[in-house]
């Protein structure tokens, strides 16, 4: 069977709509955290490419280190330095999250500054924390900018039945002033009817470039866990203008989108008293549903073992089909993460 129609056979019929992690940014800054608190992690990577010819290469995924803690009363503050070459378009380290949160209301924190966008499980899931190498294919591409300026209210957190984020941000991404004034409205709901189960649901609406081009974005998610199983999956829509200089996250280049996209995935992963856990993830994307054949297709499957709370190993092999024209680009993906 020709790969691009492997895959989809597999994910037909899966329907997705939510979420079990809510991250402005790595970490989140300690209640119980005065003055200065030092942290960060760095993610080593070794990628081979099945492509022809073959290619490889050692790198750094990520590497991060940053401040955080509170200052009396009432107020919180986050910053990060990115470091890796490998992640930033000048060679150099630059800032990727800033900001300040006043947090006395629990239903209502105020945050402002550079943060992510509050939008989708795969993004708003911390990246040291992310099951798979790889953030999904779609997520990279569609939330693209996945961090911005801006300011967000929130409140909730993962001991309540509902968590809400409303932000208004630039739409520019980071280190980029905005050029025009309408600004991004992004916003998230998550509503957890039993502790088993975590939904939901995400939109934006916004003028990536000019004032008379705008872009709206909706999404769902889901978390469901059972005992060490864990089983979530996301679905994106996304029409309209796009940032074609924001990239698509941590080191991913962004492709051409059509008028209107969407894609999704469904990941499952099992952490086994052997501190291994197996993850498989299957993904599609569609960059323009005006397109027929267009569509991409992709499987993951990782290996994660933890040394520690603090050191963690992942085999990540992804499978990758193009249904419109099929290329080699298969990968093999080794990386060690080191907390701090």
């Amino acid at each position: 069977m020709k790969k691009s129609k492997l895959i989809p056979a597999i994910i037909a019929g899966i329907i997705l709509i939510s979420q079990a992690t809510y991250s402005q940014g790595c970490e989140t800054p300690s209640d119980d955290q005065d003055g200065v608190k030092l942290f960060g992690f760095f993610q080593p990577q070794y990628d081979y490419t099945l492509s022809d010819p073959n290619t490889s290469t050692f790198k750094f995924k990520r590497a991060r280190i940053g401040v955080m803690g509170n200052i009396p009363y009432d107020f919180t503050y986050y910053v990060v330095i990115e470091n890796s070459a490998f992640v930033s378009q000048t060679g150099y380290p630059y800032l990727l999250d800033a900001y300040i949160s006043y947090t006395r209301l629990k239903w209502a924190t105020v945050s402002v500054g550079s943060f992510k966008q509050p939008f989708g499980l795969d993004v708003t899931t911390a990246c040291s924390g992310l099951p798979a190498i790889e953030r999904s294919f779609v997520a990279d591409q569609l939330v693209a900018p996945q961090r911005d300026m801006g300011i967000m209210l929130l409140g909730g957190d993962n001991t309540t039945k509902l968590r809400y984020s409303l932000a208004l941000m630039n739409g520019r991404g980071l280190s980029v002033k905005d050029n025009n004034n309408k600004k991004d409205v992004v916003g998230r709901v998550v509503l957890k009817p039993f502790s088993m189960l975590s939904v939901g649901a995400s939109f934006r609406y916004g003028f990536p470039n000019l004032p008379t081009a705008d872009r709206l974005s909706l999404g769902g998610d889901f978390v469901f866990t059972a005992g060490e199983l864990t089983v979530q999956g996301e679905y994106i829509y996304d029409e309209g203008d796009y940032n074609r200089a924001a990239g698509g996250g941590c080191g991913a280049e962004p492709v051409a989108l059509g008028a209107k996209r969407d894609g999704g995935y469904v990941l499952a992963m099992y952490k086994t008293k052997w501190n291994v856990q197996p993850v498989a993830r299957m993904e599609f994307f569609d960059a323009d549903k005006a397109s027929a054949n267009n569509e991409n297709y992709y499987m993951t499957l990782g290996l994660n073992y933890f040394f520690n709370d603090w050191t963690r190993l992942q085999f990540n092999y992804m499978y990758k089909a193009e249904r419109g024209a099929e290329v080699p680009n298969d990968a093999l993906m080794v990386q060690v993460q080191v907390k701090f």
